[in-house]
C-alpha cells in the first residue's frame, strides 16, 4: 500500500492485478485499485475533482481529469474516511499511476491539491 499525506489529508492506495479481466495475448492488462482518503485536518473538506497521470512500460501516457471520483464528490468531516474502488487498463504488463485531488475547505472556500502517491501497476506473473 502506498500512502502520502498532503495538507492534513492522507491518501492510501492498494492495487490488484485482475487476470480474469485481462488478455495478455491482445495486450490488455486490467488493474483495480482501492483508494482510502482520510481527513486528518480540523476542517471539513470536499473532493471536487481528480487528475490522474497513467504511464505504461511502452511509454504510453494517458491523462484522466474529471469531477469527483466514481460519480461522487465526497465531503469529509475531520477524522472521517472515504474509500472507493476503481480500475485502469494498460497495453503493457507494467506501468504506474500518480495524480492529485482538488479539494475545497468548507470553512473558507480555499481550494487546495492533495497528492495521490505514485503506485505501480504490475501484472502478478511479472513478479514471479
Amino acid at each position: 500500500m502506498n500512502t502520502q499525506i498532503t495538507s492534513g489529508v492522507k491518501v492510501s492506495v492498494d492495487v490488484v492485478y485482475q487476470p480474469e479481466y485481462s488478455n495478455p495475448a491482445k495486450m490488455h492488462f486490467m488493474f483495480s485499485y482501492q483508494v482510502t482518503i482520510e481527513n486528518l485536518s480540523d476542517v471539513t473538506i470536499q473532493l471536487l475533482n481528480r487528475h490522474w497521470d497513467i504511464f505504461d512500460s511502452f511509454g504510453d501516457f494517458k491523462q484522466v481529469k474529471g469531477e469527483g471520483v466514481v460519480g461522487e464528490q465526497p465531503i469529509l468531516i475531520p477524522g472521517s474516511t472515504y474509500q472507493y474502488v476503481s480500475g485502469c487498463n494498460l497495453k503493457s504488463e507494467i506501468g504506474y499511476m500518480t495524480g492529485h485531488y482538488e479539494m475545497i475547505k468548507e470553512v473558507n472556500g480555499d481550494i487546495f491539491h492533495v497528492e495521490i502517491p505514485r503506485f505501480n501497476l504490475i501484472a502478478s506473473f511479472k513478479l514471479n
